[in-house]
């Protein structure tokens, strides 16, 4: 696979840019392609790390068409460009999450049916209802919710979510987009004869992510306390036993490497992918590790009231995926913490304009 070209979309953001550069180093061989319009604020800076690690930009919008009009074919198209915040839409515009992350993945995935690129969409968790999240039986601990054993409804179990959980219901105009382009994949396979893997994945963080208070919570949580800014609690009474499990951007990327390099294993596949039970954190606990880890202590103020899209917990089930690939997780929560302060502390200048709000 020494000639091995792929294209990744969004390559100058979070996910993107990470995963453009690290194949590029385990893979110098391969032609590594990074397209992204630019949007989100901090993705400019990553286009010196792509050009240092010898992957090719292309300032381009995969909501235009002829921007997609490359002139090449890839192996792979890694699909990584979205609006990500779960709150697009919601009180604003609908235009850009919706052309972003539904017409957008269309335009994606006509080029890959035209050039017969096999297809590798990063969806979300963010495809299962809210109203059935909200359902979910857990108990309260003392610095967090946990999953209760029993359970009422289907895919969930006192290990997770997973790909069983009932999809009938609303979940957001972002999730919508999100499984409306997993619906429109199946159709490219059946129509078009695309080979596609779905990975629905939830909270990653790590080193290089932007984050912001709708979206990069981990990245936004270190930052305020590494600037010494307060934090909120927001809904379930204000304590912060909310949790989310976590999953490190070199996780991530060692199952998108398994996937380029064992793709009839997972061609066809959707998979639940996370950092599941062991790399799960609930606000509170994220508070306390941020602080150990910095030594610093963010000032903090509670919101009871539950928020519009608010959901008290979501921990990954990786069963299936494990069970057909071998991939599991391998770095915790405070790994994540750790290289991520090392990463804002070695570019503090330059990052306190962007993460430092």
């Amino acid at each position: 696979m020494n000639n091995t070209s792929i294209l990744i979309t969004g390559g100058c953001g979070f996910i993107g840019s990470n995963l453009c550069i690290l194949l590029k180093e385990k893979y110098p061989a391969y032609q590594v392609v990074a397209l992204d319009n630019l949007k989100r604020r901090g993705s400019e800076l990553n286009i010196t790390r792509l050009h240092d690690a010898g992957v090719e930009y292309i300032h381009g919008d995969i909501r235009n068409p002829e921007d997609l009009r490359l002139d090449r074919k890839f192996d792979f198209i890694i699909d990584a460009a979205a609006e990500p915040s779960v709150m697009a839409g919601m009180g604003a515009a609908l235009s850009y999450v919706i052309n972003t992350n539904l017409n957008g993945t269309i335009n994606t995935l006509q080029l890959a049916a035209d050039t017969g690129a096999r297809f590798i969409f990063l969806s979300t968790s963010r495809v299962y209802p809210i109203a059935y999240l909200e359902k979910i039986n857990y108990t309260q601990g003392s610095t967090r919710f946990e999953l209760s054993e029993n359970q009422t409804l289907p895919g969930v179990s006192s290990k997770g979510i997973s790909e069983a959980f009932p999809l009938d219901k609303a979940r957001s105009v972002y999730g919508a987009t999100k499984l409306a382009s997993e619906l429109l994949i199946t159709e490219f396979r059946e129509f078009f004869d695309l080979q596609y893997v779905i990975n629905r994945l939830g909270v990653v963080a790590g080193p290089y992510q932007m984050g912001k208070v709708d979206q990069g919570v981990i990245t936004l949580w270190l930052a305020r306390h590494f600037w010494k800014r307060d934090i909120a609690y927001f809904g379930y009474g204000g304590t912060g036993l909310q949790v989310r499990d976590a999953l490190h951007i070199l996780d991530l990327f060692d199952l998108i490497d398994y996937q380029i390099h064992h793709f009839g294993i997972v061609n066809g596949c959707t998979f639940n992918a996370g950092g599941g039970l062991a790399s799960s954190v609930s606000l509170f606990e994220l508070t306390e590790i941020c602080q150990e880890v910095t030594g610093n202590k963010a000032g903090t103020f509670s919101v009871k009231e539950n928020r519009k899209g608010d959901i008290p917990l979501y921990i990954t089930d990786n069963a299936k995926i494990q069970a057909h690939t071998g991939w599991r997780p391998k770095r915790t929560i405070k790994d994540i913490i750790e290289d991520t302060y090392t990463w804002m502390h070695k570019n503090e200048h330059q990052l306190k304009p962007i993460l430092d709000q």
